[in-house]
């Protein structure tokens, strides 16, 4: 794609797409369509002008469902579009280019956009923006004169090695999500419950039920097809990160089977038993099943399911005491006033622990996650090499020391973009609030020369004092799993015991 803010506009960007799709690429276009226009945006006769002009004369008009690009989130920039169609080689038409001209801003969603009464105007942005995105498959499809994404050279190589006893769609789910999980793995991912790591898990379960003898071969040759753009594949990552989700999978999977198996009709309720006991993918039963499927819908399914959330929504605010604030980050757990008691205590201890490493180790470390109970504390991070005895002793030692000088530990809420001229540590990719709380322990910068033991961005709970953790103790380290080549080799996990932190 290619972007413009507040440079060329309709007619520059409609010539650039002209000149690659039928100098640079020698497609002929099918044909293309504009905006018809709507009660408050009128007809893009720009755009039909511009095509007119380069000779093409198909210039079909559709509505706002179709060609209009609408906010991506609460409100936002929107515009008429602008899409190419050429010809596969069955001669079906695909669209292979849009071209979207945000001139408007919406203060609203797009649900409430293309409501037909939003109740919002649209407002003339200052600064036009053009945003085009061509789908690079689908574009590889025409010019290789291909009748489907999965005959070309991006899919064909390993695509070619899948068992011919597969229906088609089952061949082509599993030569799509083969590449996903290929990319996934190689670029630090790892099979999880939650985020990126869910997805993988699914990718790989999908997989997995079909039985997929010569996996190894589609992955190698996925690697092979790849490997001259992103030199980072690594065949043995990918590998080993499927064999283990697969072993972990497989004691469970075919139970699963087995009862779908025997089931004379497929609803909803019974499909989500087999997703919930079993892990059986929606999709997986839905093919599988057949016949006695037919009249099994995805929304019945989801329904199920959030049925199943609420349900244990409830028993987790019943059994936790309502203490919302840790259920709600994912990380703490704890089931009385007791054990919140004991998890504020750790998690305090995983802001000393990063530091700490930080210290020993470099700023290559970069925290990962953590999960908090009142039995044990689960940090991890990325770093591209295994600490040796030695490291683990200082990185002990460092946290001992701080928690001997009883540290002050305290917070100040602050916006996001002044927060991050602070030097705290956050994570990256993380999506923060307008506001956040940074926490210090140690002198605070304002009244002592002395630089804080740690800064990190954090919603809490902490004790106030380091005095009040205990001795600390490394009891396990391992590896997780490589992640990206070249860049972190490796990730490692602690554990420390509530007892040893008291």
């Amino acid at each position: 794609g290619n972007f413009s803010f507040g440079g060329y506009w309709k007619k520059e960007a409609i010539e650039c797409a002209h000149d690659f799709i039928v100098k640079e690429m020698g497609l002929p276009i099918s044909y293309v369509t504009i905006f018809k226009g709507s009660d408050a945006v009128p007809k893009d006769e720009e755009s039909r002008a511009a095509w007119n002009a380069l000779g093409v004369q198909d210039v079909r008009e559709e509505g706002m469902k179709d060609v209009f690009w609408g906010p991506t989130g609460s409100s936002g920039p929107c515009g008429p579009t602008t899409e190419i169609y050429c010809k596969n080689a069955e001669g079906k038409d695909v669209e292979i280019w849009n071209l979207v001209f945000n001139e408007f801003f919406f203060p609203g969603s797009r649900e409430e956009l293309l409501s037909g009464n939003p109740g919002k105007q649209l407002e003339k942005l200052n600064s036009k923006g053009v945003d085009t995105g061509m789908g690079l498959e689908r574009l590889a499809m025409t010019v290789q004169s291909k009748k489907n994404i999965f005959e070309t050279d991006l899919f064909a190589p390993f695509f070619d090695l899948i068992h011919p006893g597969f229906a088609q769609k089952t061949a082509r789910v599993i030569a799509d999500h083969a590449r996903a999980i290929a990319f996934l793995a190689v670029d630090g991912v790892r099979p999880a419950n939650k985020e990126a790591g869910y997805i993988l898990r699914r990718l790989i379960r999908r997989i997995v039920v079909y039985k997929v003898e010569n996996i190894k071969d589609i992955f190698g040759a996925i690697v092979g097809v790849y490997t001259p753009f992103y030199s980072e594949f690594n065949l043995e990552t990918v590998i080993s990160v499927f064999a283990e989700e697969q072993e972990k999978f497989n004691t469970t999977i075919y139970r699963g089977l087995e009862k779908l198996a025997h089931l004379q009709t497929i609803d909803a309720p019974s499909a989500f038993t087999l997703y919930e006991s079993y892990g059986l993918p929606y999709e997986t039963i839905k093919e599988i099943g057949g016949e006695r499927a037919k009249g099994l819908r995805r929304e019945d399914f989801d329904q199920e399911f959030k049925k199943h959330q609420e349900i244990s929504r409830a028993g987790a605010e019943k059994k936790f005491g309502g203490h919302g604030l840790l259920l709600n980050t994912g990380e703490l757990k704890a089931a009385n006033e007791e054990e919140l008691k004991k998890v504020t205590r750790l998690h305090t201890a995983t802001h000393l622990l990063q530091a700490a490493l930080r210290k020993v180790l470099g700023d290559e470390v970069q925290q990962r996650g953590s999960d908090i109970t009142a039995e044990r504390l689960r940090f991890d991070f990325a770093f591209s090499q295994k600490l040796t005895p030695d490291e683990i002793s200082r990185v002990e030692n460092e946290v001992n020391e701080a928690v001997q000088k009883s540290l002050p530990v305290q917070y100040v809420e602050m916006p996001l973009e002044e927060a991050k001229k602070t030097g705290a540590l956050y994570f990256f990719k993380e999506k923060y609030p307008e506001n956040v709380k940074v926490y210090t322990i140690g002198p605070n910068s304002s009244t002592s020369s002395e630089p804080p033991f740690s800064r990190e961005f954090c919603g809490g709970p902490h004790v106030s004092n380091t005095a009040e953790g205990g001795h600390f103790k490394i009891t396990k380290e391992e590896s997780t799993g490589a992640a990206k080549a070249g860049v972190v080799a490796r990730s490692v996990r602690f554990s420390v015991r509530p007892h040893t932190f008291q």
